[in-house]
């Protein structure tokens, strides 16, 4: 079942969340008790065609209770060609591994990604974090803003 935004299921253990681009997709690992994410990997696309092969692998590696994907917003709440593809892949991910899947708002994460990195360098900290690395980062980034929601809304 894929849920839209701002619907939370009661869930424990580790989740899985992916930023979908037609070039890369972000995917990050988090854990419903402590409400962190961290990134894990960035998976080549060709032209969004995921590698399900390597999705698999991690699916089985982390045994995810739940799947969020970030969906691509327009600041008007809009949506746009990449958030029907991000929809999409979000249907193929629950038809593929039979898993719950969220759809989560990720608009502007990429690029808080890049002013957080911007920042760094601008200060002359040493840049520890490579700027391909970017999808990952923002996939761990909807995660957390999905379980921080999740947190407040089980409150």
């Amino acid at each position: 079942m894929v849920g839209g935004p701002n619907i939370f299921i009661m869930v424990q253990g580790n989740i899985l969340g992916f930023d979908f681009g037609l070039k890369q997709i972000g995917v990050a690992v988090g854990e419903t008790v402590t409400g962190s994410a961290r990134p894990l990997a960035l998976l080549k696309t060709n032209d969004g065609k995921p590698q399900w092969h390597l999705i698999e692998k991690l699916i089985s590696e982390w045994q995810p209770a739940l799947l969020v994907v970030g969906l691509p917003l327009n600041m008007d709440d809009s949506e746009s060609a990449m958030s029907a593809r991000a929809r999409k892949f979000a249907n193929r991910l629950h038809g593929r591994y039979g898993l719950k899947v969220e759809l989560h708002d990720e608009r502007l994460s990429s690029q808080a990604v890049r002013s957080s990195l911007a920042e760094a360098e601008q200060f002359g900290e040493k840049q520890r974090i490579a700027h391909n690395k970017i999808d990952a980062l923002a996939a761990a980034l909807v995660l957390e803003s999905w379980l921080h929601g999740r947190a407040n809304n089980n409150s």
